[in-house]
């Protein structure tokens, strides 16, 4: 009987199939504790992440088409409606049809939508404490991480 051949150790670097040399599985790690981190947060004012993102948008710009919305989300109309559903039987937004084009739907905040930002303001504060990152650093991640998006997404900017 032969002796099993000694396996080489993995190569590093470009091309390494090791795990913690896989920049995808470092985004999908830390996309997966940041949004941990959320739920509680989010939890306390009656919002799953998604919709916390949704009402992001909203407070910034009340009156938004659902495609607008769907643009600035990078997400599908089809994935965007129970998520609206929702919020608005949850009592946040009006989903309206524009008079001037009955084909596009407005998304307005409903008087509590709006008074629910003020209780969201603590919500990025508790998450940049946990993140631990300086300003430089934050504003360094989020450039990286938009520059990412943006050559794997086709050119698409975040």
């Amino acid at each position: 009987m032969s002796p099993t051949p000694t396996p080489e150790p993995p190569a590093r670097g470009p091309g390494s199939l090791l795990l913690d040399d896989q920049l995808c599985f470092a985004l999908y790690a830390a996309s997966r504790a940041v949004t941990a981190r959320y739920r509680p947060l989010l939890e306390e004012l009656g919002l799953t992440y998604p919709q916390y993102l949704v009402m992001l948008v909203l407070w910034e710009q009340d009156s938004i088409s659902v495609r607008e919305l769907g643009a600035a989300l990078q997400l599908e109309s089809s994935t965007l409606s129970p998520l609206l559903k929702r919020l608005e039987a949850g009592g946040l937004l009006r989903r309206e049809r524009r008079p001037d084009d009955e084909r596009s739907v407005a998304l307005r905040l409903t008087e509590a939508g709006a008074a629910l930002r003020e209780r969201a303001a603590a919500v990025p504060l508790a998450i940049g404490d946990a993140m631990g990152l300086t300003t430089e650093q934050d504003a360094q991640a989020k450039e990286l991480l938009r520059l990412i998006t943006a050559n794997v997404g086709g050119g698409r900017e975040a």
